[in-house]
């Protein structure tokens, strides 16, 4: 029987909508699909919320409650691993989705103006003008998982780093990033459980021009590291604007893409 954890950790309130959306949906595709679940996070009341909506097999009634801060330290970490084993004795936790969120300083206005935490982030893979410190921390995350995943794999342990560009939420709505050009959160779900259940080491989740990008940066790192120097000082000022900071225009110079 597949048992999933799923971690959707609310620890500030600039994350707290966005990181509701997209573990909200996760745990209502992952419920359809069957799966035994365990949903975690800070707020026992938004996670009692989420359960009495998720629909399937074994949900409502049989998804399982772990409230957890991430803050609270490492004993009582190992006190929730404990607690979610014992909740399947029998099956054990076959999938642990950990979209955790940790509060970061804000050094500009794409900082401020753009979100994206989701697992990691295309910010991951390619350069992220006015996000230096966003981006670090993503290039982390990925160094940390892969590492993590060679040191474990021999006991049977998988790991899967999701880097999604550009997702479209209900807290982005009013966003000037033409919404074709934002992946329906739905479909970055989607994605998301199938690139873990059949294994994928990495995955990206995005339309163009970002994962075009990312491709250059990834397989042509002259070309890619070029077109981003070329971008970057546009794409901050695009982003001062609230203009698309998206776009292939900002290329040519144009500050305020549409």
């Amino acid at each position: 029987m597949l048992v999933v954890f799923i971690f959707v950790f609310l620890f500030f309130i600039f994350l707290y909508k966005f990181l509701t959306a997209y573990g909200e949906i996760l745990a209502k595709q992952l419920a359809s699909l069957g799966a035994k679940l365990i949903i975690s996070a800070r707020n026992e009341v938004e996670l009692n919320r989420v359960r009495t909506q998720l629909k399937g097999k074994h949900a409502p009634d049989e998804v399982k409650i772990l409230p957890l801060d991430l803050s609270s330290g490492e004993d009582s970490l190992w006190i929730a691993v404990e607690k979610a084993e014992s909740f399947f004795p029998d099956s054990g936790v076959d999938y642990m989705m950990h979209n955790a969120a940790f509060e970061r300083p804000k050094t500009s206005i794409l900082d401020v103006t753009e979100e994206g935490l989701k697992m990691s982030s295309a910010a991951a893979k390619a350069p992220a003008p006015g996000q230096a410190v966003y981006s670090a921390s993503k290039y982390a995350v990925n160094g940390y998982f892969h590492t993590l995943r060679s040191e474990l794999c021999q006991k049977g342990i998988q790991v899967t780093v999701i880097c999604p560009g550009p997702i479209a939420t209900s807290n982005n709505a009013g966003s000037r990033v033409p919404s074709e050009k934002r992946v329906p959160s739905e479909r970055c779900a989607e994605l998301t459980i199938i690139a873990v259940t059949h294994g994928l080491k990495e995955a990206w989740i995005s339309y163009q021009p970002v994962l075009t990008v990312m491709y250059l940066v990834q397989y042509m790192p002259t070309i890619g590291y070029w077109v981003m120097d070329k971008i970057g000082k546009s794409r901050v000022e695009a982003a001062e604007q609230k203009g698309n900071t998206y776009s292939l225009s900002l290329m040519l110079g144009k500050k305020k893409a549409t």
